[in-house]
Parts: C-alpha cells; structure tokens; sequence
C-alpha cells in the first residue's frame, strides 16, 4: 500500500478510451464542471497574497521555500495530468504553477 494522497482514475476504460466528457450521467456531469469551478476558486483565493507582495511590496510571512515547494508539486500534476490526458488537471495545475512563479518572483524580488 502506498503511502498519501493519490489521484486515483475512476473512469471506465472502453478500447482504451475515456468515457465521454462531459459524462452524461447527472451528478457525474456536475463533478466534471465542478472541478473547473474548483480549481479557479483556489486560484482566486491566491490573488491577495500577490497583491500582498506586489502592492504592498511585503513579504513578511512569505516563506520562499514553501512556495517552491508547492511549485514542485504542481508541475508533478500537470506532468501527471498530461500523461493521463485530464484535461482538469493540466488547465488547474498549469494556472496553478504560474501563480506559483508569480508569488516566487515577488517574494525574490523584494525580500
């Protein structure tokens, strides 16, 4: 058994190919869209801390590391996203990574 979180693919594999997306199953379909909605709320959510850094050209509290660490870890998933070919992974984590960057350059910037 492995250890941690792993995105675990639940879809039906039919002569190698995803089911269709939008699923047309009801609740399914609301979890495909959701996931969008999902992934642009945290990256919204982020939007302070950059103003944080660039605005008030702060960055007490910012720790580099941690967000290099989180960068690492988004290219992980768009890595695993393209490879898997989902589509909701490759567009959240790819966002994700230049926030990421953003954040990185600020902290760097005026640290």
């Amino acid at each position: 058994m492995h250890e941690g979180i792993h995105h675990i693919q639940k879809r039906k594999r039919t002569k190698g190919k995803h089911e269709p997306y939008p699923s047309k199953d009801f609740l399914k379909n609301i979890l495909d869209r959701a996931i969008y909605i999902a992934g642009i709320f945290g990256l919204v959510m982020t939007i302070p801390q950059i103003l944080k850094i660039y605005v008030e050209q702060n960055v007490s509290g910012i720790s580099v590391l941690t967000w290099v660490a989180y960068l690492l870890m988004s290219l992980t998933w768009v890595a695993y996203g393209i490879v898997h070919k989902e589509k909701p992974l490759i567009i959240t984590y790819s966002l994700w990574v230049i926030m990421k960057l953003v954040i990185i350059f600020g902290v760097m910037l005026y640290n």
